[in-house]
């Protein structure tokens, strides 16, 4: 559901800043600043949300928009950066105050940020509230994919939102529009004959993904139309996957796998003594030897960062490898 576009500029007038001996220089830049702000109003999950444009401290951590404002040259004052893969550029930049994972969260640190803006969701979702009391003069922006709506849309629609705040409308719609041809893509190279498994692998273990409620995977058999090769009832959005035996899975007999490999999408996971990338673990599984996808090289892997690089670009990129897969097949 792509959020309507709710403009109502007003301008904020020029606030008379008295200055401190000495600081005539920051004077006249704060005049100049408050002179050209402006506030926005725009659609989030919450309803309508005022944001003063352009913001000055900006908070991020929603794993759905670190890679769209990392290409947009966002600068972050402070944000989840434990919860960054190493391909997004923020990770890089020491000056970003980190405010933890959501399991060992460091929310106080937002203070001395003075955020303006704070673009919360996902996995932080959850501190929606102590966001509001420790920083009560920010606009609390959240746009990540809601349960009850479409999934395709919903990354859409968080796109546009931040297109709206950044001044960056055109680089939204160029996004949306190539998330939307990599779909075009796949649904025109799938046949409905072909039948679907979404696995995740974690800590050597494979996990079945539920069709529509899973994991990362599940939105894509909505998506695409995709053709299930096993559907539980009770599949769930475990992060691992659901414990479903390797011999089920085999039985279904798939001819196409989609795979995110959880491990490789997380600070340590890779680096965890043990680790096995999911190729290998698919590939080396004896019960799964014997299956189509696997016989046949119909395996397919989300990007290695997935797990947490939710954005519209990493979708982008894996439905175009998909629609690759499936095109050769048709060639």
């Amino acid at each position: 559901m792509k959020a309507t576009r709710m403009y109502r500029r007003a301008a904020v007038g020029a606030l008379a800043v008295v200055a401190l001996a000495g600081c005539s220089t920051s004077t006249t830049d704060s005049s100049e600043d408050t002179a050209s702000a402006t506030t926005i109003t725009v659609e989030d999950n919450f309803g309508e949300q005022t944001v003063t444009v352009p913001p000055k401290s900006v908070v991020a951590t929603d794993n759905s928009t670190f890679e769209t404002l990392d290409t947009w040259g966002v600068k972050l004052s402070a944000g989840a950066v434990s919860l960054m893969p190493n391909t997004i550029g923020f990770t890089q930049d020491e000056s970003i105050v980190n405010l933890g994972s959501h399991r060992e969260p460091n929310l106080e640190a937002i203070v001395a940020v003075e955020p303006d803006l704070i673009i919360n969701g996902g996995r932080f979702a959850q501190f929606r509230e102590d966001f509001q009391r420790l920083a009560p003069d920010a606009a609390i922006v959240e746009v990540a994919p809601r349960d009850d709506q479409p999934f395709d849309a919903e990354l859409k629609r968080g796109t546009t939102v931040l297109g709206e705040i950044f001044g960056k409308e055109s680089e939204a719609q160029a996004l949306n529009d190539a998330f939307d041809a990599s779909i075009a893509r796949v649904k025109a190279a799938y046949s409905p004959d072909t039948k679907v498994m979404g696995l995740i692998t974690s800590g050597g273990e494979i996990g079945y993904v539920a069709p529509s409620t899973g994991r990362t995977i599940g939105p894509m058999f909505d998506i695409f139309g995709l053709t299930p090769a096993l559907d539980v009832p009770e599949g769930t959005d475990n992060h691992q996957g659901d414990d479903i035996s390797v011999e089920a899975i085999a039985a279904s007999n798939p001819d196409l796998i989609i795979v995110m490999d959880r491990d490789a999408g997380t600070a340590t996971g890779a680096a965890t003594e043990g680790y096995r990338p999911a190729a290998n673990i698919i590939e080396t599984t004896e019960a799964l030897k014997s299956v189509t996808a696997v016989k046949e090289g119909k395996v397919v892997y989300l990007p290695t960062d997935t797990y947490t690089n939710e954005s519209i670009q990493t979708y982008t990129e894996f439905f175009n490898a998909l629609a690759d897969l499936l095109e050769q097949q048709k060639s």
